[in-house]
């Protein structure tokens, strides 16, 4: 039986989302920590970097989602591919803050053209029926590259920080280029149909489905749920970000353990992530995903707490799969939601439009614990405020109702 190709985008992207996670998104952290011990800069000014990514991203959003909608995903992706290698490359060079800046605009302008995003827009035009099962299968790429983070680190300490940049950067060339070339766009556009399954025959008596109403992106604006929706992602964001990018330095400055220790306890999020993910893929389509998302919030809250407090390696250790879960499972349905509720016809721009509101949680989160940690020698006081508000933005998802 002829394999249905929307489940080979959903591999060729698993497979970019695990570059990007690996050398950028979960291993800038052990790049942070390498860099305020040698180079002296403060934790506020390298998390700035972390939000001048998010903040590009974010001012990209419409555009991209306007681009993909119109012209597919895959010469966009190729594109990005190319410049977050090159950027990769550049930060290799730097010797200065501003240069590290510099080079990491065009890292972030690469990984914003194949970011999760594009990949999610695409595996959403092929997939109605299985489409929280697919987004789900994407993630696996994300966790995995996560539970690989400690080569990075490994990399660094035996090579130093300057030759495993530039090694990434070849790498995601090599790698990422013939993947991008599996990524279509729509399946009408290649003989295939959504969820690869074939139209009724004419006169058979058969009833047609009924079909959902799609919104433009202007209609969704106007709904309450398009707001919800994004304001409990962004305080979602708040905790993920937070973590990916100062967790490290926490548990190597504040809790005293080393450098490989605390890349080991972000595998271990990662391997919370990966179970989050394999629920996902069970009970995507059986359970009111916006009930889902307020219970990740809870998780997300209670698993940035423990690893605030931690007093021993049990404690992070769980604290490290109970954040990892909430991400594995909360991630994929957030565009899987959005989806359901608004169509797929106009949804990379209203999934672009959102991330000017996510991108205050993707931002937000690694400043307010830099900037704490800078203030009070610590970051005991930036991760409680962060937990609470990723406490309450559980309500967010609670009143998210389907758009009438």
């Amino acid at each position: 039986m002829k394999t249905f190709y929307g489940w080979r985008i959903v591999v060729a992207g698993g497979a970019l989302q695990f570059l990007q996670s690996l050398l950028l998104n979960q291993a800038f952290g052990v790049y942070l920590a390498v860099l305020v011990e040698e180079r002296g800069w403060s934790k506020t000014a390298l998390s700035g970097a972390a939000a001048l990514k998010s903040t590009e991203v974010a001012l990209l959003g419409p555009v991209l989602g306007w681009m993909v909608d119109r012209f597919g995903s895959q010469g966009i992706i190729r594109a990005g591919i190319v410049t977050f290698g090159i950027g990769f490359m550049l930060i290799s060079q730097i010797d200065t803050l501003t240069g590290f800046y510099a080079a990491f605009v065009i890292v972030a302008l690469g990984s914003s053209m194949f970011s999760n995003f594009l990949v999610s827009v695409a595996i959403i035009q092929w997939f109605e029926k299985r489409r929280a099962r697919a987004l789900s299968a994407l993630q696996f790429g994300s966790a995995l590259g996560g539970l690989f983070v400690f080569l990075v680190a490994l990399s660094i300490q035996t090579f130093g920080w300057r030759a495993t940049a530039f090694g990434s950067g070849i790498i995601a060339i090599l790698i990422g280029w013939p993947l991008a070339g599996v990524i279509r766009s729509r399946p009408e556009d290649h003989g295939e149909t959504v969820d690869g399954v074939p139209p009724a025959p004419m006169g058979t008596g058969q009833p047609m489905a009924p079909s959902r109403r799609t919104f433009s992106a202007r209609e969704a604006l106007r709904t309450s749920a398009f707001w919800l929706i994004s304001l409990g992602h962004a305080f979602s964001l708040l905790v993920v970000s937070a973590v990916n990018v100062h967790a490290i330095t926490h548990m190597k400055e504040g809790l005293g353990y080393s450098l490989a220790q605390a890349a080991l306890v972000i595998t271990l999020v990662t391997v919370g992530q990966f179970f989050g993910v394999m629920l996902g893929w069970v009970i995507g389509e059986k359970f009111d995903k916006r009930l889902v998302s307020a219970a990740c919030m809870l998780m997300h809250a209670a698993g940035l707490l423990m690893l605030t407090y931690a007093t021993g390696p049990v404690i992070l250790a769980i604290s490290a799969l109970v954040h990892g879960t909430a991400w594995g499972l909360r991630g994929p349905f957030m565009q899987a939601i959005r989806a359901d509720y608004f169509g797929r016809s106009s949804i990379g721009m209203i999934i672009g439009l959102s991330s000017l509101i996510t991108v205050f949680g993707q931002i937000g989160g690694p400043l307010v614990a830099g900037a704490f940690a800078d203030w009070t020698g610590n970051y005991r006081a930036g991760f409680t405020l962060l937990a609470v508000l990723a406490g309450l933005g559980s309500f967010f998802f609670l009143w998210a109702k389907p758009p009438k």
